[in-house]
């Protein structure tokens, strides 16, 4: 299950543009709470709690607590940040109001365990990881913090597919259209493969000495 956790937050009075700059001046990040068919919440926030959670790897994914100064409280799950195209500071950050019982997308880190004990690996196989998160649908009360997938059985040319990852009671693969790969074991380049990249190499370093001294002949 994922981590509940609370952020404190201050309130904003007015919204727009110029209200926003003015937040941004006063060394706070501009956010907005909507959704479940009540009116917008402008709050603002440290941007040293924003970074903090955006670190942990799980900020789309963890249901948190807008706790406001003097105010209400709110259960939220983040959906947008716009980050400075310079400076890659958090400018504006979206969430959405949320019950246990809401149904959410979210992308969910997928953990690849027991990699030194993969059997493709230990035959010099390659572990290729295609997918990072997994892209689900469940309750918000629900969600898990990481998808753990065991390695050890994988041998070199197979191939991992969403449908062969086991996902906890009540979660779902947000992709029903197709089952996209998400991690394989390719096999490693053979010698003799090398081996004819280098002749292949030598050929065309050749060619281009001989051409390189025509050239000069003429």
């Amino acid at each position: 299950m994922s981590e509940t956790s609370t952020i404190p937050a201050k309130q904003r009075d007015r919204a727009g543009k110029g209200a926003a700059r003015a937040t941004r001046r006063e060394g706070l990040v501009p956010c907005i709470v909507y959704g479940a068919n009540k009116e917008p919440n402008m709050i603002s926030m440290d941007p040293r709690v924003i970074w903090k959670s955006l670190e942990s790897g799980h900020f789309f994914s963890t249901v948190y607590t807008i706790e406001v100064e003097g105010g209400s409280k709110e259960q939220v799950l983040a959906r947008d940040v716009q980050f400075h195209p310079v400076t890659d500071q958090p400018l504006h950050v979206d969430f959405v109001r949320v019950s246990a019982k809401t149904q959410v997308h979210v992308n969910v880190p997928v953990v690849f365990v027991n990699e030194e004990d993969c059997v493709g690996a230990k035959e010099g196989g390659i572990i290729n990881v295609i997918r990072h998160e997994l892209e689900l649908v469940c309750s918000a009360g629900n969600i898990p913090a990481e998808i753990e997938f065991d390695m050890t059985k994988i041998a070199i040319g197979d191939t991992v597919r969403i449908s062969d990852i086991e996902l906890p009671k009540g979660v779902e693969s947000a992709i029903t259209d197709r089952d996209p790969v998400v991690v394989n074991v390719v096999p490693p380049k053979t010698a003799s493969a090398e081996a004819s990249e280098d002749e292949e190499d030598g050929a065309e370093e050749a060619a281009a000495e001989e051409a390189a001294e025509e050239a000069t002949e003429e």
